[in-house]
């Protein structure tokens, strides 16, 4: 196991095969750079790829995402989960405008400092854009490092945490950074996967100790896995035509600041709801659930749908209900499932 020699073997591994050809690698500035990071937390590459290029269209500045509606900003993240990211990215643009006029700070302290990112992401858009000397220890980098140095213990504890940013410090070389940060977070997500690593391409395979012993299966060391947790709600599709009507969630909490369907624990709570709010509906059908799986949880959203002649006053279109035209949808944040739910064939 040698640290020393760790980066000289993936810089040669990445001049020849290291992804140079990502979106977010044309004109590396540290705001483009930053988007694509946030992006790519817990969002694949194939994925992220098309959301980055869109919204970097609608938004190539940092002062144009600081100007932009929260709606516009979630309505271009919808479907990519974890919401709180768009919504950071929104709060540390004011941030940046307001503090440092829109332009990212020198210091990785005061880059960690701006909501949603943390000391891998700040090294990461340091690295990248500027060549500044910063480890990063994203999943992909904790991985190869795991297997690399055979590190035992759930990365998530503090102790083996600290020893994988200790290695991280260590193999980082002071010259060529954007280059190595670059070569070992695609040597994890294209090289040392999660599952059936191709170590006979892999560049440091002479010295990798989980690769000596057979052993790469056991690296990093899983969390111990408890039962996942189950949780129901029901929601109220009222429509109205070719409308929806929507309610704005909460702005934390499950897609958070995002426009869903009213929601209750029970279908008493929403059968309740309905008498009270709406005029001249119909009877609640129930429709076929939908199961959906966060990261911690499975969620199951079961729909009632309710059509309505009229509507309540207290159910104009306003900051917290919006009737949605389903034919033709408003540029507004609607999560995943809830947009299945209103592409559903009418019954």
């Amino acid at each position: 196991m040698s640290a020393a020699a760790f980066a000289p073997a993936l810089l040669r591994w990445y001049e020849s095969d290291g992804r140079r050809d990502l979106p977010w690698q044309t004109d590396r500035t540290p705001y483009r750079v930053w988007v694509s990071e946030i992006m790519l937390q817990q969002t694949q590459v194939g994925t992220a790829a098309g959301y980055y290029q869109r919204f970097i269209a609608r938004f190539p500045t940092v002062r144009d995402l600081e100007a932009a509606q929260l709606d516009e900003v979630l309505h271009l993240w919808s479907g990519l989960g974890y919401y709180a990211r768009a919504r950071n990215l929104q709060r540390a643009a004011r941030i940046l405008v307001q503090r440092h006029r829109g332009e990212f700070p020198a210091t990785l302290d005061e880059v960690m400092a701006l909501p949603g990112i943390g000391r891998s992401t700040a090294g990461a858009i340091l690295a990248l854009s500027r060549g500044e000397r910063h480890p990063i220890l994203d999943g992909n980098v904790r991985r190869v490092l795991a297997r690399y140095f055979a590190v035992d213990g759930f990365p998530g504890e503090a102790a083996v945490e600290r020893k994988l940013w200790a290695l991280a410090e260590e193999c980082t070389p002071h010259s060529r950074v954007d280059e190595y940060t670059q070569g070992i977070m695609d040597l994890g997500a294209t090289i040392c996967t999660r599952a059936n690593p191709a170590c006979l391409l892999c560049p440091v395979n002479a010295a990798c100790e989980a690769r000596q012993n057979d052993t790469q299966r056991l690296y990093p060391t899983p969390k111990s896995r408890t039962a996942r947790a189950q949780r129901e709600a029901w929601v109220v599709l009222v429509r109205r035509g070719n409308k929806v009507l929507l309610e704005r969630r909460p702005p934390s909490g499950i897609w958070g600041g995002l426009w869903g369907l009213p929601e209750f624990p029970t279908r008493q709570h929403a059968a309740q709801w309905c008498r009270e709010h709406l005029v001249g509906s119909s009877a609640l059908q129930p429709e076929e659930p939908l199961k959906h799986a966060f990261s911690h949880f499975d969620y199951e959203i079961k729909p009632l749908t309710v059509r309505c002649a009229g509507k309540a006053p207290a159910l104009r279109d306003d900051d917290r209900f919006r009737w949605y035209d389903v034919e033709a949808p408003a540029a507004v944040g609607v999560p995943k499932p809830i947009a299945t739910l209103l592409q559903r064939p009418r019954r």
